[in-house]
């Protein structure tokens, strides 16, 4: 069996924001989300997650936590389901019923625009996330007094705010960035490898019993299924000449008995070895642990780039181009990003050891900067009320630019930086 689950986020209790939609004998507003999706479109999106989910695959469990929030709103669909629901479900069912008051407040042509961005997150590889954290970015303005307008929709202007209080406005930008961008092995190549390969290992690992670990250097990562295909070949072969090492340009692997403290113990479960893995090889390795049950044998992959993640990084060239290409400049900017496909470790590392700070404030001494006054950062562990340290303590990833004259608006800059 291979595994690689996440344990689920610890949820805040109490939160304040958004307020729980009444969800008593039946949720009329989740319905009506479902309607301005089209129930066409919504049946048809969730039957191809639960295909794909159900395959009992890594890239069927990823496919799941990716659509999370799509399958946290079907689960709370039926009537017998509501009073089950978590605050999180009850979260996520307040924004659902957010989207379906701004498109009830909204002209045909912008609403059938919303739509349109609905049913792209509907689509493929997309999710609704980006649409939740427009709405959400605007409902934490508006806590704050602001008021606010979805120009990008009803007038087709590059930001999607525009916010007003005391006299003071701002263009705010609300935009997704995933972690991949920083990523030289994507997570989804890795799962499309342990998944294609563990086959070849399980029949390996049944006429060779006992406890391995391969260790893969990757120079120049995984971009896509062509190398996927050579490095699956390259594994193969070396097990079926029963090689203990291979080196090639793509990869360089080593096959070692599995020596770790602890690993060896009566009674070890799945759980704990990969805890134990994932301390001996850090955050950024890529592993996979295969086990024949019957034997008590097992197969690990090791995997590592020849470069550490630049997430941090792929934020701050995203602000770049965001604050170019979407800002005019004559308001003040503010842009609200929203860091997705982060596991709790990664989102806490790169919280905990400045790195999304440091990236953030050098991004702010650029020349495109200049028409930034400020930035925020979010994930799913915010979005869906974790609990910190999962999620960050409310005011921490809020960073102002002092070089822009509208920081010192007191109208403006301090609310965004206590609010969102």
């Amino acid at each position: 069996m291979t595994f690689a689950d996440p344990q689920p986020a610890q949820l805040r209790q109490g939160s304040r924001f958004p307020a729980s939609p009444s969800l008593t004998a039946a949720n009329p507003g989740l319905d009506a989300f479902v309607a301005l999706c089209g129930e066409a479109a919504w049946a048809a999106r969730l039957a191809d997650i639960g295909n794909r989910a159900q395959t009992g695959s890594l890239t069927g469990r990823a496919a799941q936590q990716r659509h999370a929030l799509e399958l946290a709103l079907a689960r709370i669909s039926g009537r017998q389901a509501l009073t089950r629901a978590t605050s999180t479900e009850r979260r996520l069912c307040a924004f659902a019923e957010e989207a379906v008051r701004l498109a009830d407040s909204l002209p045909e042509g912008p609403r059938a625009r919303l739509r349109d961005q609905i049913l792209a997150g509907l689509t493929g590889e997309a999710t609704l996330i980006p649409i939740f954290h427009l709405l959400r970015t605007a409902a934490l303005l508006r806590e704050s007094g602001f008021s606010i307008r979805f120009t990008g929709l009803a007038e087709g202007t590059p930001h999607d705010l525009l916010v007003e209080r005391d006299g003071a406005s701002a263009e705010v930008i609300c935009e997704t960035v995933s972690a991949e961008e920083g990523r030289p092995v994507h997570r989804g190549h890795w799962y499309a490898l342990v998944d294609r390969i563990t086959p070849g290992v399980q029949a390996w690992l049944a006429a060779h019993p006992g406890r391995y670990l391969l260790k893969m250097t990757l120079p120049e990562g995984i971009s896509g299924p062509d190398d996927l295909a050579r490095l699956h070949q390259q594994i193969t072969g070396m097990l079926a000449s029963e090689r203990r090492q291979d080196a090639a340009a793509q990869a360089v692997l080593k096959l070692d008995p599995l020596m770790l403290a602890g690993t060896q113990a009566a009674g070890q479960t799945q759980a704990s070895l990969s805890a134990r893995l994932r301390a001996q090889f850090g955050p950024e390795a890529h592993l996979a642990i295969t086990t024949d049950p019957g034997s008590g044998s097992v197969f690990v992959m090791a995997a590592r780039a020849g470069r550490e993640n630049e997430i941090a990084s792929a934020v701050a060239r995203r602000l770049g181009r965001m604050a170019e290409d979407r800002l005019s400049g004559h308001k003040p900017g503010i842009a609200a990003v929203f860091l997705e496909d982060l596991d709790r470790a990664e989102w806490r590392g790169l919280r905990e050891q400045l790195e999304l700070e440091g990236a953030v404030r050098r991004f702010l001494t650029t020349a495109p900067a200049r028409r930034v006054v400020a930035v925020t950062c979010a994930s799913r562990f915010e979005m869906f009320g974790a609990a910190p340290p999962d999620a960050a303590i409310e005011p921490a990833l809020r960073f102002r630019n002092p070089a822009h004259p509208a920081a010192k608006l007191q109208a403006l800059a301090p609310a965004i930086l206590s609010s969102m």
